[in-house]
């Protein structure tokens, strides 16, 4: 018998691991949850509380609010824009910022000429 799929936060967590080049032995240690819950939540068996997918988060060093989203348990919540997410990112410099920015302006240009 199948086990219902819970919704893809799992999944989610799992890229968002392997991007980070964690373990799940390493990320469970980081978020003091066991190796074999941590599977079945990447596997999509068990439902994260919310404040495990705050660990998580902290762990992967993602916005908490975007596994709540993932996990259903934000309705609703609107991502801020992309030049605000990149003019308040803390880990940027002022010269990171304005790169990006220049980037992403760039490739809202050439949508709008496409269309």
């Amino acid at each position: 018998m199948k086990t219902p799929q819970l919704p893809d936060v799992g999944s989610f967590i799992r890229e968002q691991r392997e991007r980070s080049a964690l373990s799940i032995r390493k990320l469970a240690e980081m978020t003091g949850v066991s190796n074999p819950y941590l599977s079945q939540i990447e596997r999509g068996v068990r439902r994260p509380s919310a404040e495990i997918l705050r660990s998580i988060a902290e762990a992967l060093a993602i916005r908490t609010e975007t596994l709540y989203e993932r996990a259903g348990l934000l309705d609703g919540y609107e991502a801020p824009g992309i030049s605000t997410a990149i003019s308040t990112d803390t880990k940027l410099t002022i010269s990171q910022k304005q790169a990006l920015m220049e980037i992403y302006t760039s490739f809202i240009s050439n949508d709008q000429e496409d269309s």
